[in-house]
């Protein structure tokens, strides 16, 4: 049944527990899967007998389908129904990850991955707008602080429960690990949100245009590191620029645009996006290369570098909430610039370790980088969120899972550059991440300027109290 309540005011209890539940097990369910697929990669490649550059596409063509389709999906759920759009994206998973116990090569297995990436993105693509529906809207960064607390204990499970499982079993084994909080989402989404749907017509050619804009740019680049030749790569990117321009002229005069082009145009927004695009860059950089660093050049075993990389998520598990309770009284651009300058000392750090640094020696600067993102990241969703009008909640939510899944996936390809290149698995990615870090930190304060912090005045209809707006 449609639920009718009035703006803002949320779910009444108990049924909000129940909806936060299903939310937060069907993340955990995403979250899961892809953090043990990143620790099996060296495990995949030797089995496979596939070189680990090439493994790492695995990761990629997962991100790439997430991020072709996440915007997409978020119009296709704002036309039947945001419930029922996450719930389909749930099932789709679901059988997918089944799928995966039969790959025995790599082109199957990417090919599932790409299934799996559809399901995700059906539930991604609203999961942001449904915890705007479900909190009470000055609860909004209290909402988003948990959200990033089970993102943050999911991704400290995903590495410990991926080495755990490939000590006792095969690869295949380890993408079964989430499919309990599965069958939980879906079993609790009874109590989520269910606001009307739009009855509007579904901007079919906007999304064919949106899916080709972000599949061949981000394809390209990609094709670029694995393929032979790269005058191909570049024509392939080319053609998503032209596509990209096009449409992007076309969404300027739509009144509901699947590619936020509006919310981008106001300028705490665009900032924001750019920061949260450079450091989700950075992180999946290095946590995406840090099991080759630990294999190859320390020879850690598969169950070590779970253990090793794990204090990072269980620190973000305890500073993600807290940051997400201060950004509904504190200045998102203090905490951004904050959490900034500390990944960055902690991805400096990680660069020049020891010669033969022992597990404290890691763990603890793991935790430090831990620390710093989950300072920078809950405030940013929730500027990005709060700032939008209620009725485009869904393209905001949107906005921000695409911004994290563009970062994700620049950032693996990125990693698999660096692999080709022969320094992926030294200091080089912990470096780099370090300049990504910086970039973002500079993005978060510029937000402390009065007149990019508070919107005009035409701007303010329908959007959270300018003093709700950092």
């Amino acid at each position: 049944m449609t639920e009718l309540r009035p703006a803002g005011d949320g779910l009444p209890l108990p049924r909000r527990y129940a909806a936060i539940g299903a939310l937060s097990f069907g993340t955990a369910l995403v979250i899961i899967d892809g953090g043990v697929a990143n620790v099996a990669l060296p495990t995949i490649a030797r089995d496979l007998n596939v070189v680990s550059s090439s493994v790492v596409a695995i990761v990629t063509v997962y991100q790439l389908m997430l991020v072709m389709l996440m915007l997409p999906f978020a119009g296709l759920g704002d036309r039947i129904g945001l419930k029922r759009m996450y719930q389909l994206g749930q099932l789709v998973f679901t059988v997918a990850t089944l799928l995966c116990f039969f790959a025995k090569s790599l082109p199957f297995l990417l090919v599932v991955r790409a299934v799996q990436a559809v399901g995700a993105a059906g539930a991604l693509a609203v999961a942001s707008a449904l915890i705007r529906q479900t909190y009470p809207a000055a609860q909004l960064g209290r909402g988003l602080g948990i959200n990033s607390v089970v993102v943050a204990s999911s991704a400290a499970a995903a590495p410990t429960l991926g080495g755990l499982v490939l000590s006792i079993a095969p690869w295949p084994w380890v993408f079964a690990s989430a499919i309990p909080f599965a069958i939980a989402s879906l079993l609790l989404g009874r109590a989520l949100p269910d606001p009307a749907p739009r009855d509007r017509p579904f901007d079919v050619t906007g999304a064919v245009m949106c899916a080709a804009m972000f599949g061949l740019i981000i394809g390209g680049a990609e094709s670029a590191v694995h393929g032979d030749s790269p005058v191909v790569s570049l024509a392939i990117v080319a053609a998503g620029m032209v596509i990209g321009r096009f449409y992007v002229r076309r969404e300027r005069s739509s009144a509901q645009p699947i590619l936020p082009v509006d919310l981008l145009s106001r300028p705490v927004i665009a900032l924001s996006t750019l920061g949260g695009f450079t450091a989700f860059t950075a992180s999946m950089t290095l946590l995406l290369s840090t099991p080759f660093r630990l294999t190859h050049s320390y020879g850690m075993t598969a169950a070590a570098v779970g253990a090793v990389i794990a204090p990072w998520p269980l620190t973000n598990m305890i500073v993600a909430p807290l940051m997400g309770w201060l950004s509904d009284r504190v200045p998102a651009g203090l905490l951004g610039g904050v959490g900034m300058a500390i990944s960055t000392t902690a991805l400096l750090l990680l660069a020049f370790m020891p010669a033969d640094p022992s597990w404290f020696d890691i763990a603890w600067r793991m935790s430090l980088c831990g620390a710093g993102f989950g300072t920078f990241l809950p405030p940013n969703a929730r500027l990005i969120i709060g700032s939008a009008p209620r009725e485009r909640a869904a393209a905001a939510g949107g906005l921000v899972s695409t911004v994290r899944l563009v970062g994700q996936t620049t950032g693996a390809t990125l990693v698999a550059a660096l692999l080709a290149l022969g320094v992926g698995a030294g200091p080089t990615p912990a470096l780099v991440a370090a300049g990504l870090a910086v970039v973002a930190g500079i993005c978060s304060l510029a937000r402390l300027r009065p007149s990019i912090r508070n919107p005009e005045q035409g701007e303010s209809d329908e959007v959270l109290p300018a003093n709700a707006v950092r």
